[in-house]
């Protein structure tokens, strides 16, 4: 008797409308914000449910996100592709920007510096980024953002700039001091 398994494999995902935590975005502050996500009262952007990121933690100024490396997440090689690695560096390092911000301000990435210092696979177990803000003006903020494997081994490195602006039909908000 001859066994025979599917070379294909495929993979589904579903999620929720993203306009509705965009409406929230100029009536809590970022912190807020992604405590509601967190905590299941929003829905997590669908950029979440693609990757197939799992659990995130934030206080004021920090985010970890979380990633069990699967063979969806492959480049040709037979590893983690540096898109998802950087991914998951933007998401840490901005979010971690965003849990600064009041009601009304948005911010957008201006740019992400990534290093990759060792290949990720299945073998890695989870990936766990954490992403710091490292300082915070008017108009820019400087973010870190750091991913590890399960053995605590430093997996990629990156820093990035992110631009703060005053949503449309928000309030003016002032500066930090």
């Amino acid at each position: 008797m001859t066994q025979t398994q599917e070379s294909t494999r495929s993979r589904t995902f579903s999620w929720s409308d993203p306009t509705v935590g965009v409406d929230h975005l100029g009536r809590r502050g970022g912190l807020e914000l992604i405590r509601a996500m967190i905590g299941g009262e929003l829905a997590p952007p669908p950029v979440m449910q693609l990757m197939d990121m799992a659990r995130m933690e934030a206080e004021e100024g920090w985010v970890a996100v979380e990633l069990v490396p699967q063979e969806f997440h492959y480049n040709p090689l037979g590893t983690v592709h540096g898109g998802v690695i950087s991914t998951i560096l933007d998401t840490a390092a901005a979010c971690a920007v965003h849990t600064t911000l009041p009601a009304g301000v948005g911010y957008t990435s201006l740019d992400l510096n990534a290093r990759f210092l060792r290949p990720a696979t299945v073998d890695s177990g989870l990936l766990r980024c954490e992403g710091t803000v490292l300082q915070r003006g008017r108009r820019t903020a400087l973010a870190e953002a750091r991913l590890t494997d399960t053995l605590g081994r430093l997996v990629a490195h990156a820093t990035s700039t992110c631009l703060l602006f005053d949503l449309p039909g928000a309030p003016a908000v002032p500066s930090p001091a």
